[in-house]
């Protein structure tokens, strides 16, 4: 059976984690596109892909193109989705799924009148310790849940002089620590226990990089519509290993994640929770020295996942999946979500409800 086709747009993130895990999901990779026709001819012979193209458009004409996978800046994300979509791919787009939550419904309204299969970049949700907490959550192991807390302090950018995309703390380009990570918070509480109801936050700035208008922290205090109460608190400029808690305390008992190790506590006592054999990822290659490749040993796993998820839209066939699948719906969710935080933020942590 000949594999489906995928096209790779953007040469950072897309070459260092799309391309292989799309080639372990069972894709053919066709062609790698780029702005810079020099960077992205290398970066495709390097990897082994046939056409480094200049735009989507040009890989779009290639034959045997079943599906897109966008991994560029947020800025460019709607353009290449819709254009990707109306042309009757199958897309799969990274987050922050836009720089709003107006392009981010145009997005899902292109892709539910194309009718073809539509993903976002939310690969975690496969990531054993918060597929395994979401599972003892949705079991009823805790009973009602009634409070949270996600803390985690990352060194990333806690030296100025720290490399980073240029698009991370470019507000114009949708840029910031809540959208590069913030997204994916709110997703994990989205996926666990359902959607929100109202936030207050604000979003300092902790360290010293010269020159960025975007910040490299949030604080977000927040109701669910199902009525647990929490707190979202982030920055990627501590001078500390990276380390985080997260704690989900129910009316029965409290989960959490220490680092990655997962646990639950009730009447019983305090206990690691067992990942489940069918949450268990493919073998991820050895952490890395390489600074560009410092988190591909966690990230290509998961994506792995998603990309098994695609291929089944491409074949027309339900994907066997452990975990729910991150779709547009959910990317135009979350943006409504991220919304609401800047709306809060920008006036001094005001409350800010999210309409149903």
């Amino acid at each position: 059976m000949t594999p489906p086709g995928a096209v790779v747009v953007g040469t950072g993130f897309g070459c260092r984690v799309h391309v292989p895990a799309l080639r372990a999901a069972g894709f053919d990779v066709r062609a790698l596109v780029g702005r810079d026709p020099a960077k992205t001819a290398r970066r495709a012979e390097r990897l082994g892909v046939e056409h480094a193209c200049p735009s989507l458009e040009a890989a779009l004409a290639l034959p045997g193109v079943d599906a897109v996978t966008i991994a560029t800046p947020p800025d460019t994300h709607a353009d290449l989705a819709i254009a990707a979509v109306e042309a009757g791919r199958h897309v799969l787009c990274e987050k922050p799924f836009a720089l709003d939550a107006v392009q981010a419904r145009a997005m899902f309204d292109a892709a539910t009148r194309a009718g073809v299969t539509n993903l976002v970049g939310h690969e975690f949700r496969w990531a054993p310790d918060r597929a395994t907490v979401g599972r003892a959550i949705a079991s009823g192991a805790i009973g009602d849940a009634r409070l949270v807390s996600l803390v985690q302090f990352v060194p990333l950018v806690a030296n100025a002089d720290a490399r980073t995309p240029p698009w991370w703390f470019d507000t114009e380009r949708g840029g910031g620590w809540l959208g590069a990570s913030g997204s994916h918070v709110i997703d994990q509480v989205r996926t666990w226990l359902g959607e929100f109801a109202e936030v207050s936050a604000t979003l300092p700035t902790v360290g010293t990089r010269d020159g960025s208008a975007a910040e490299d922290s949030f604080v977000v205090r927040f109701r669910l519509r199902g009525g647990a109460e929490g707190m979202l608190l982030q920055t990627a400029a501590s001078w500390t290993q990276a380390n985080g808690v997260t704690v989900v305390a129910g009316t029965h008992g409290t989960v959490g994640i220490d680092g990655d190790r997962p646990w639950i506590a009730d009447a019983g006592g305090r206990r690691d929770l067992e990942v489940p054999a069918d949450l268990a990822l493919p073998s991820a290659p050895d952490r890395s020295d390489d600074p560009r490749e410092r988190f591909t040993h966690l990230e290509l796993g998961p994506y792995t996942r998603l990309g098994e998820a695609l291929r089944a839209g491409v074949e027309g066939r339900p994907a066997a999946s452990a975990v729910a699948i991150p779709t547009f719906a959910d990317g135009w969710a979350e943006m409504v979500v991220l919304d609401a935080i800047r709306a809060s933020a920008a006036a001094g942590g005001a409350l800010v409800h999210i309409p149903e």
